[in-house]
């Protein structure tokens, strides 16, 4: 297929590659990208030579000579649809690149080189040509970027000079307005408010040193102060200073799998494919425990499979993500985005702890987690305070947060010696 250059000087084509960027410096061809017209998906077929000296991008894509197709409408096949942008991004792709065709072949090329994860799309076989956009914003361009990201979501030109400053291909998964800064010279990903009555950059913040209190690894953050409120910076786990690291959205690892979206399913993935040396895999699966528990009681009901990632090791291990996106949804669902327990999604400890077993916890020990996150929890409002969270937003979270259904579940939680209670945590111990 050919067509007419656009204004932003792509052609649309049928088929673009990917590049493994593990070295930056020494980009590696994998394969061929195919638009796949019946699926509105992209299609993925290796190189002989990625074949040979390569590794499988996830396991529904091992090392055998053939064209992989996406078994979803609209998505692209495997460990490739991490390489996309998110819901923002091909906003903003649409609103400042206007390519000429929006089909997800495109919406992979405009995401650019700094996509999350290790993966690059080139419009050439031989020689790796991203779509790039210059150098990246700094600290004190923040507010400038916070500007033009109001003219994109009220639909008002940017001019082109300033399109760098507005990155689509950053993170997975999420609508919120963000972009991309160089900050000491490391890459940070910049969230903004969107429009919400509270200060919700600096809520994410309050919540993640929040999840830390309980042993939660998370990404590390930054509240970012604005002319009006604050942004979050948070750094991205996806570089090193050597290089990236090739990662994959809990979506697409247990989708590879053929597991259902679900802790419980996430836990035994990592018991398979986690690492064995010093009993890493373990500890992951502890830690990822630690985080369903956090996320029921603190209210986060926005903990989608696209907010949980794993990293691959060298040797095609993986290992839990530090947490990302992790703050109070605000909305009393009651339930979780993936399955908890026996239970379904249900927000309840008792849910989350009728399946210990499969993430390594004996049932004292994953009472005894349950206590401790608990404890954490209930000094949230403090806490919040201490981060400069302003009183009236503590108190519009407390209506969700301190409700008596979570409530409840802290408090037995944290008394010692409760026995099982129909209908509450059922922790003893």
């Amino acid at each position: 297929m050919t067509a007419e250059p656009s204004a932003c000087g792509y052609q649309p084509v049928d088929r673009l590659y990917l590049w493994s960027l593990l070295e930056p410096v020494r980009p590696v061809a994998v394969g061929e990208l195919n638009l796949v017209r019946s699926t509105q998906g992209v299609s993925l077929r290796y190189f002989p030579h990625w074949l040979e000296r390569g590794f499988e991008l996830s396991e529904d894509l091992p090392l055998i000579d053939q064209q992989f197709l996406p078994v979803e409408r609209n998505t692209a096949v495997g460990a490739v649809d991490d390489a996309r942008p998110d819901r923002w991004g091909e906003r903003v792709i649409r609103f400042i690149d206007k390519p000429p065709r929006l089909s997800l072949l495109e919406y992979l090329y405009f995401a650019g080189d700094d996509r999350f994860g290790a993966l690059g799309v080139s419009t050439s076989a031989e020689e790796y040509l991203p779509r790039r956009l210059g150098p990246l914003p700094t600290l004190q361009e923040a507010d400038q970027v916070h500007e033009l990201i109001r003219k994109v979501q009220d639909n008002e030109p940017i001019p082109a000079a300033l399109k760098r400053l507005v990155s689509p291909g950053a993170t997975m998964g999420g609508a919120r307005p963000k972009a991309l800064l160089d900050l000491g010279g490391e890459q940070w990903v910049v969230k903004f408010s969107d429009g919400e009555p509270a200060d919700t950059p600096l809520i994410e913040h309050a919540t993640m040193t929040l999840a830390r209190e309980a042993q939660i690894s998370t990404a590390s953050t930054m509240a970012v102060r604005l002319t009006a409120g604050h942004a979050i910076a948070i750094r991205r786990f996806d570089r090193t200073a050597a290089g990236r690291r090739h990662c994959l959205s809990a979506a697409v690892a247990l989708r590879a799998a053929g597991e259902q979206f679900g802790y419980p399913e996430l836990a035994q993935l990592l018991r398979r494919k986690g690492v064995a040396q010093g009993n890493r895999y373990s500890q992951d699966m502890q830690e990822l425990f630690r985080r369903m528990l956090f996320n029921i009681l603190i209210d986060n009901t926005d903990d989608h499979e696209q907010n949980h990632a794993l990293v691959m090791t060298e040797r095609g291990q993986y290992e839990l993500a530090p947490a990302f996106d992790v703050l109070p949804s605000g909305q009393a669902l009651g339930f979780q985005q993936m399955r908890v327990g026996e239970q379904a999604a249900d927000s309840t400890l008792a849910n989350a702890l009728s399946m210990s077993s499969l993430f390594a916890l004996k049932s004292d020990e994953a009472a005894r987690e349950a206590r401790a996150v608990a404890q954490v929890v209930s000094g949230w409002k403090q806490h919040f305070a201490a981060c400069g969270v302003a009183a009236a937003d503590i108190e519009l979270y407390a209506e969700q947060i301190d409700r008596p259904f979570l409530r409840e579940q802290r408090e037995e939680a944290i008394a010692e010696g409760q026995s099982p209670s129909r209908g509450g945590t059922g922790i003893a111990g």
